[in-house]
């Protein structure tokens, strides 16, 4: 019964990765959600909305705040588990 229950899952994640790949937009498409607007408004009008020192700064600490969070709590938790496990030795 637990192979039988194993397969049926694997079966339904095979099945949504092939429908989530069959929804990808077509490589170099124009029309791909990669071509918008938002690099451009980022890059023109960046530091002049944000009042950030340069581009870059305005992008990762205002547009970017929470991914730029994230990314840091997962640089932290990583370093934190080596740390651990070289101490515990």
């Amino acid at each position: 019964m637990r192979r039988i229950l194993t397969f049926a899952f694997l079966a339904v994640i095979g099945f949504v990765l092939v429908l989530t790949v069959a929804e990808m937009p077509t490589y170099g498409d124009p029309s791909n959600p990669v071509h918008n607007e938002v690099a451009a408004r980022y890059l023109e009008q960046g530091t002049t909305e944000t009042g950030a020192p340069n581009t870059i700064s305005a992008i990762i600490t205002d547009y970017r705040a929470f991914d730029t969070l994230g990314e840091a709590t997962v640089l932290f938790t990583a370093i934190a588990a080596v740390v651990v496990c070289l101490k515990s030795r």
